[in-house]
C-alpha cells in the first residue's frame, strides 16, 4: 500500500537569494512561491524592486494581515539598493509575520551587504545562484536540465551531444534551459547528436558572440571551438568579426566609464553590464588598442575577399585571446 504524500511545508520566512545568475535567480524565487501556493492556492505575491522603496512600501507589504492571508513579497536588486530601501528591509527582516514569506535577491558584491548580513543573522534560508562559468559547469547543467523533465529515456542526453548543444546555442543559461526543454519533449528516446544537429545547425546569431565572449576572456581553445562550429554551420565570418569588435568595444566603453557607471550609461543591459565588467578586469589598455587593432586587420581580409578568411578569423580569435592573457 503505497503511504499517503506528506502534506506541504510552509516555506522559510525569509530566504535570500544570492548571485548574479537571472535563471537561477528566477527559479529560486518561484520555488518559493509554489511551496507557498501548495500549502495555500489563495497566496499573493508581491514584488518590489529595492530600488523603488520609499515611504513605508514594503512595511505595509509584510505587516501581519487581519484575515491572516498568505504572501510571499520578494524584493529584488538589493546590490542596488539606497539606503532608505535598506532600512526599510532592515526593519521587516527585524519583524517579519507569520502569513508572510520574505524573498531578497542580491548579485553579490559589497554593496547593500549590510542586508545580506541581517538576513543571515535571522536565519535566512540562502539560495546561491552563481554564474556559471567553466564550461564542465555548463554541460552538468545540460544534464541536469534534462533529469528535471523526467520521464525515462526521454531524460537523457548523449556526452557528445551535450557538448554539441552548448557549442550551438552558446553558454547562456536561459537558452540552454529552452533548447533542452524543446529537445525533451520532442525527442523520443536519448537525446542524440544527431538529433541537436539536426534542431539547432546554423545558430548564426549565438555563434558570433559565443566566439566573441571566449576570446576576450582568453579561452583560446573554446574560442576555436566555437569558430570552426560557426563557419562549418553556415555564419558569415563578417558577423564573427562584427561579435568579437563590438565585445572589445563593450569592454572599452565600461573601462573608461569607471565602476560606478550604470548600464543606461554605456549602452548596455544590466546584466550585459556585469559580464563585460567582469571581461574587462583582465584588460590593460594597451593589449586592448592591441587586440581591436588585430580584429580590424581581419574585418579588412575578410571583406577584401582573401582566399582563407576562416584562418584569418582564426588569427585574429587567437591573437586576441592571448593578448588579454597578457593584459
Amino acid at each position: 500500500m503505497t503511504p499517503p504524500a506528506a502534506p506541504p511545508s510552509a516555506p522559510p520566512a525569509v530566504t535570500l537569494v544570492l548571485g548574479p545568475d537571472e535563471l537561477l535567480v528566477e527559479r529560486a524565487v518561484d520555488a518559493v512561491v509554489r511551496r507557498a501556493r501548495d500549502l495555500d492556492p489563495g497566496t499573493e505575491l508581491h514584488t518590489f524592486q529595492a530600488s523603488e522603496l520609499e515611504g513605508g512600501t514594503l512595511a505595509a507589504a509584510v505587516s501581519p494581515s487581519l484575515f491572516e492571508e498568505r504572501r510571499v513579497v520578494v524584493v529584488h536588486g538589493l546590490a542596488e539598493a539606497g539606503e532608505a530601501a535598506v532600512a526599510e528591509v532592515l526593519a521587516a527582516l527585524r519583524d517579519p509575520a507569520d502569513d508572510v514569506a520574505l524573498v531578497l535577491t542580491h548579485r553579490g558584491g559589497a554593496r547593500g551587504k549590510k542586508v545580506v548580513d541581517a538576513a543571515k543573522a535571522v536565519g535566512a534560508a540562502v539560495v546561491a545562484c552563481d554564474e556559471v562559468r567553466k564550461r564542465g559547469d555548463k554541460l552538468a547543467f545540460v544534464r541536469d536540465e534534462f533529469r528535471r523533465a523526467g520521464g525515462g529515456s526521454r531524460s537523457r542526453i548523449a556526452e557528445d551531444a551535450a557538448e554539441a548543444l552548448l557549442e550551438s546555442v552558446g553558454g547562456d543559461l536561459r537558452s540552454l534551459a529552452a533548447a533542452c526543454s524543446q529537445l525533451a519533449s520532442d525527442v523520443d528516446g536519448p537525446v542524440t547528436l544527431a538529433a541537436v544537429r539536426r534542431y539547432y545547425d546554423g545558430r548564426a546569431e549565438v555563434s558570433g558572440f559565443t566566439v566573441a565572449d571566449a576570446a576576450v576572456e582568453g579561452r583560446t581553445g573554446d574560442a576555436l571551438v566555437a569558430l570552426r562550429w560557426a563557419l562549418q554551420t553556415g555564419t558569415d565570418p563578417v558577423l564573427v568579426t562584427a561579435a568579437v569588435a563590438g565585445a572589445l568595444r563593450s569592454i572599452v566603453r565600461v573601462g573608461s566609464a569607471g565602476r560606478g557607471a550604470r548600464a543606461a550609461d554605456v549602452g548596455l543591459p544590466p546584466w550585459k553590464l556585469e559580464t563585460v565588467r567582469r571581461q574587462a578586469r583582465a584588460w590593460s589598455p594597451e593589449a586592448l588598442a592591441a587586440a581591436i587593432r588585430e580584429v580590424a586587420r581581419a574585418d579588412v581580409q575578410v571583406k577584401g575577399g582573401e582566399a582563407e578568411p576562416g584562418f584569418a578569423i582564426e588569427r585574429a580569435v587567437v591573437a586576441v585571446a592571448r593578448l588579454r592573457d597578457a593584459g
